[in-house]
């Protein structure tokens, strides 16, 4: 099996790479080939007898696509995006990779005449969804996206299911919650304080929270975000029916019941880590987004999340910390 996993020098993509080594293969088929393709290039993995080809590329050039493509890939992760933060700032840049970049890699697989042979997992987001809000998002909530970022998603989104209708390619988008608790250095999303107010404080530095306590927002944990893209690649066609995205299950929570349950797990002197500091831009752009998700149909699918955000502060800490946490 050859899988090609786009963005895959960021964090999901990292994990999911470790995850499919480890793992020895995907759908009961061992693993011979790996692609790992980003705009920067990607760690070569350790631990994999298969053959890996890495690439330094930038998937919004048509010609990058195509040649990214013509190994004749079975399973494509497409992670590669700019992130919210980021492509609300840069109208041109997150267009040209969000939306034209995923059109590209489409296209190059129409092309090739082998994409429907593609098991294509795209991801998406829960920005493709806009207020007025009911008090949970159900399957049947409508598009409405109210940032540049969702709205290139959404496109995704109708792309991907009307090539699989076509037959071009076998598509399955999912909808990620806001991927908590994220390792690393921040990036430009405007979701990034949610990891922050946990990350920072647990090594024993400060974090700024720029949101009201109040603010609602529905969670998963980069475990969990990596087992939903594995899952995503398992579903047959006949399973997941003509509705190819699908909302993701996740933890609903507010700020303020995040740092309690960082409060309860870690004590008080290190939710003392957090300062307040209200960014106007930031809570408007939150306040954008859905605080509850339904994704019954998900889960009635075998999507599983965690239920409480204990259990995604636990698995950050196991994951990311080795068990530690600076007093």
């Amino acid at each position: 099996m050859h899988i090609l996993i786009t963005g895959a020098a960021g964090m999901i993509g990292r994990k999911l790479t470790e995850r499919l080594i480890r793992e020895g293969g995907l759908n009961n088929k061992p693993i011979s080939k790996l692609t790992l393709a980003d705009i920067v290039t990607p760690p070569a993995p350790s631990g994999f007898a298969g053959e890996v080809d890495l690439w330094t590329c930038d998937l919004s050039s048509p010609d990058e696509a195509r040649k990214i493509v013509s190994g004749a890939p079975n399973v494509i992760f497409h992670l590669a995006a700019v992130v919210s933060g980021e492509a609300e700032a840069d109208f041109d840049k997150g267009y040209r990779i969000n939306l034209d970049g995923t059109r590209g890699l489409l296209e190059a697989l129409r092309q090739s005449g082998g994409g429907e042979r593609t098991k294509f997992i795209f991801t998406s987001s829960v920005a493709v969804f806009g207020a007025p809000f009911p008090p949970t998002i159900e399957d049947e909530f409508h598009l409405t996206p109210l940032t540049s970022y969702g709205t290139q998603k959404a496109i995704g989104e109708l792309l991907l299911a009307d090539y699989t209708r076509r037959g071009l390619i076998d598509g399955v988008g999912i909808r990620l919650p806001t991927i908590c608790v994220r390792p690393g250095k921040p990036n430009k999303a405007a979701s990034g304080f949610f990891s922050s107010i946990i990350r920072e404080p647990l090594i024993g530095e400060e974090a700024v929270l720029p949101v009201p306590e109040t603010v609602r927002h529905t969670h998963a944990s980069p475990r969990s975000a990596v087992g939903f893209l594995v899952h995503a690649a398992s579903l047959t066609r006949e399973a997941l029916g003509p509705r190819v995205n699908l909302t993701m299950p996740g933890v609903s929570c507010t700020v303020g019941e995040q740092i309690d349950a960082l409060r309860r797990t870690a004590g008080e002197r290190v939710a003392a880590r957090i300062r307040r500091e209200p960014d106007q831009t930031i809570t408007q752009i939150v306040g954008g987004w859905p605080m509850r998700l339904g994704g019954q149909r998900a889960q009635a699918l075998g999507f599983r999340a965690e239920t409480t955000f204990e259990e995604i502060l636990r698995a950050h800490i196991e994951d990311e910390l080795a068990g530690r946490i600076a007093a």
